[in-house]
Formats: C-alpha cells, sequence, structure tokens
C-alpha cells in the first residue's frame, strides 16, 4: 500500500502489519510545495486579497480607503512540528525577516543555530506568535492539539494556518473563536471532516480561507508523488 504523500493515518497500520502487507509513504517529498500553500494563504489573510477581489465583484466603485492590511515582514511566526514541511515554511519566513519559534517533539539545535529558529514550549508559541503555522502528522496525541484552552492562549490578532490534518483543530471551538473574535483569521487546507459539508458553519465566514487539501497540487509536485507511488510499489514487489 503507497501512500501519494507524507501522512498514512488513514491507513490502519497495525491491521496491514498483522495481515503482512507492507506501507510505503513519500516523507517531505513535496514539502517545498505545501509551505508555499501556507504562506500564499498567510499573505491572503494579511493583505485581505480574497476578501477585497469579491467585495470588488459585487461592487466596482468601492472605496479602497475603507480598506486597511497589514504586514507580515518583522512579524512573529510560530511552527508546530518541525519536520520537513515546517522547516520549508521556517526557511521562506527568513526571507520576509520574520523570527521563528517553532515547537517539535524533537528539539534540532542544528537547524537553530543554520536558520535562526528559536525553540519554544507550545504555550510560548501560541502566545507570542503572530502567524501559527501546524505541521505535525495526527496521532492520538495531536488529535485536536487545537482546541479552545489553545485559541485562547493567542494574540487576539493572530491568524491560525492548518496544513497538517483537520482532525488536528477542533473545528468546532475554530468556529466559535472566529466568529466571536478571538483571533484575526485562519486559513485551512484541510478538515474534519474532509471534505467539508456544503453546511459546515465555517463555510459562513468571512475570516476564515478554506482550500480543499491541495497544498501539494502543484504540478511538479504531483508528478513526482506519482513517480514515487510507482517506484515504491516496484521496491515492495522486488
Amino acid at each position: 500500500v503507497c501512500t501519494g504523500g507524507a501522512g498514512y493515518d488513514a491507513i490502519n497500520v497495525a491491521h496491514c502489519t498483522e495481515a503482512g502487507i507492507l506501507i510505503a509513504n513519500q516523507a517531505g517529498l513535496n514539502a517545498e510545495a505545501v509551505a508555499e500553500h501556507a504562506l500564499a494563504m498567510m499573505l491572503c489573510l494579511t493583505k485581505q486579497i480574497a476578501q477585497v477581489n469579491m467585495a470588488l465583484r459585487r461592487d466596482p466603485e468601492l472605496d479602497r480607503f475603507n480598506f486597511r492590511n497589514n504586514d507580515i515582514f518583522g512579524k512573529t511566526l510560530g511552527i508546530v512540528g518541525l519536520g520537513q514541511i515546517g522547516l520549508e515554511m521556517a526557511k521562506r519566513a527568513r526571507g520576509f525577516d520574520m523570527k521563528v519559534v517553532y515547537y517539535s517533539r524533537t528539539r534540532k539545535p542544528d537547524l537553530e543555530e543554520r536558520y535562526g529558529l528559536v525553540f519554544a514550549d507550545p504555550p510560548t508559541v501560541l502566545s507570542t506568535a503572530d502567524f501559527i503555522s501546524l505541521h505535525v502528522p495526527l496521532t492520538p496525541e495531536t488529535r485536536h492539539f487545537i482546541s479552545e484552552r489553545e485559541i485562547r492562549m493567542m494574540k487576539p490578532t493572530a491568524i491560525l494556518i492548518n496544513m497538517a490534518r483537520g482532525p488536528v483543530v477542533d473545528s468546532k471551538a475554530l468556529y466559535t473563536a472566529l466568529s466571536e473574535r478571538w483571533i484575526r483569521a485562519a486559513a485551512l487546507d484541510v478538515t474534519d471532516p474532509e471534505p467539508i459539508s456544503p453546511d459546515d458553519p465555517l463555510l459562513t465566514l468571512d475570516n476564515i480561507i478554506i482550500t480543499p487539501h491541495i497544498g501539494s497540487a502543484s504540478i511538479a509536485s504531483r508528478r513526482e508523488m506519482c513517480l514515487v507511488a510507482a517506484r515504491n510499489l516496484v521496491a515492495g514487489l522486488k
């Protein structure tokens, strides 16, 4: 059984192992594409690009001076999960002169020194970052890693980005937080459930961007993912 990406939470690994079925994934193969997607959504929300675009379509004569956006340069990016994708996100953030704080199960002093990263515990990351980007696998420990308690730790101006798996964020708590403006905005490339239900209340909010799990959907990334899946199949058979 070969997955097209790094995550294998959709596969019952224990049952496959018991049955003698091999499993192969592709850790880090789509890291650049996913990190770029996360950065794009972060910029889109900060600059209100989607909101202004839709407002202009409704009213071509809208007053442009009614819109106020923000900057990402000089701000703090908090990364939860410094795997391949998290690292690519950190490298890109440095190009915007952002300070990067991170939490990961394993501290990585060599990367801290090379890229100027700061390690901190989850409460510190959540409470100090202007942007929080999630890049952890879905496990029993990370399910609802972000819920009401964690969202209330964040700045009221914070923007949450989830590129991991939908259940990493408690969607009901996120809806309440966004509708009551505990935080500024959120961007999701993954949802719970997935695909998102057409009547999900998150879709009614104007301070959230949702994409249908397309972070790795660049032409080059998808092509390589298909090729590696095929190579993994051949390797398994051999």
